[in-house]
């Protein structure tokens, strides 16, 4: 299916509204969720968790921040600590769960889409070829800061 632009400019707007809903739902920490802004034609992190999307909307969706405020927001969520390979595990599963959740909560706009298995991201690692991607900082109180990238095909 090929969306018109401004059926993929809706389509955009639905994803960050769902994201913002999702966040809300899964997280159980206050937040503020900053405005979104384009980012450039590549994109470097160091660690985090980047979940494919197919559908009526093809792209990526990438959560990513230091590895101390994944581990925060585990501890948050399941009342222990989240360290070493659970912390990798726990990435990939928060990217599992925020990412189903968009996929359910776009549904409801009409908007069709699939998910992939998370891929984990640890070191330096740079993104590109991607056509378009947004970015989302959400700042977690007393824990940190997370980027959230959805990286549009």
């Amino acid at each position: 299916m090929v969306l018109t632009k401004e059926e993929r400019n809706r389509s955009v707007v639905f994803l960050l509204n769902g994201m913002n809903t999702s966040l809300k739902s899964i997280i159980p920490i206050q937040s503020e969720i900053a405005k979104p802004t384009l980012v450039g034609s590549s994109l470097s992190l160091h660690f985090g968790v980047l979940i494919g999307f197919t559908g009526d909307v093809k792209g990526k969706l990438i959560l990513a921040g230091d590895p101390s405020v994944f581990g925060a927001i585990g501890e948050a969520m399941f009342g222990m600590a989240v360290e070493g390979e659970m912390l990798a595990s726990f990435s990939g599963e928060l990217g599992n769960m925020l990412a189903g959740n968009l996929s359910t909560t776009i549904i409801q706009n009409g908007i069709k889409t699939d998910i992939t298995a998370p891929t984990i991201m640890q070191g330096s690692t740079a993104l590109s070829g991607y056509e378009k991607a947004l970015q989302l900082s959400v700042v977690f109180e007393k824990i940190g800061k997370l980027d959230i990238y959805l990286l549009l095909d």
